[in-house]
């Protein structure tokens, strides 16, 4: 099995790239965030990879990061997730969206991404929600799986009403915990809400 590919980007197209290793030209299937990432046409890149085998092919999918990875072999655990619907899904939200999305519920969020209807968003939040863990830095700082983190976050007074008063200014739930999240890790675990209000906003602003 093929882990890595160390070699020259030879073509970068939508969905996919060819690396040139040593002569021999891989093509390789990718998010838009993995193929984002590439450098130019003849410049040397490397690619983490997961290879699946069948009887009438040998297919490479390839990531920037281990993270990525890892995300896409958990998704693709998930019954009807192919690895078409892992990459819009991982080409719609980086790792720690993602893993705020299942571990908040956020369902309509997840059907932004193609080939996510509200039935699949719903078994990924059942199957998925506390399996993620590819390395959310909660806001409380205590370690362990999303779900713990997610919890510990909203069990802080304020942190919680912050999320709240973000979503009753229209912003999605996964979106909220984020921006507040960054700014708990910015200020410190003793913000009042109306600071960490504040710097979250200045987090959608960017």
């Amino acid at each position: 099995m093929i882990a890595k590919l160390y070699g020259k980007i030879d073509t970068l197209d939508n969905g996919f790239l060819i690396i040139n290793v040593g002569g021999v030209g891989y093509l390789v299937f990718c998010s838009s965030r993995t193929l984002s990432k590439m450098p130019g046409r003849g410049e040397e890149a490397m690619l983490f990879i997961e290879t699946a085998v069948r009887e009438d092919a040998i297919t490479l999918y390839g990531f920037a990061d281990e993270t990525e990875k890892a995300c896409f072999n958990i998704l693709t655990s998930v019954q009807g997730v192919g690895a078409k619907v892992a990459f819009a899904i991982l080409s719609t939200f980086s790792p720690d969206s993602l893993e705020l999305a299942i571990g908040s519920g956020d369902a309509k969020s997840l059907t932004r991404a193609g080939g996510v209807g509200a039935k699949l968003a719903a078994r990924l939040i059942t199957e998925l929600k506390g399996k993620m863990g590819v390395g959310l830095s909660p806001v409380s700082s205590v370690g362990g799986d999303f779900s713990s983190a997610l919890e510990s976050a909203e069990a802080h007074s304020a942190a919680k009403d912050a999320v709240s008063a973000l979503a009753n200014l229209g912003y999605q739930k996964m979106d909220a915990l984020m921006a507040v999240n960054k700014a708990a890790a910015a200020l410190g675990a003793d913000a009042s809400v109306q600071a960490l209000i504040k710097e979250a906003l200045k987090e959608f602003a960017k």
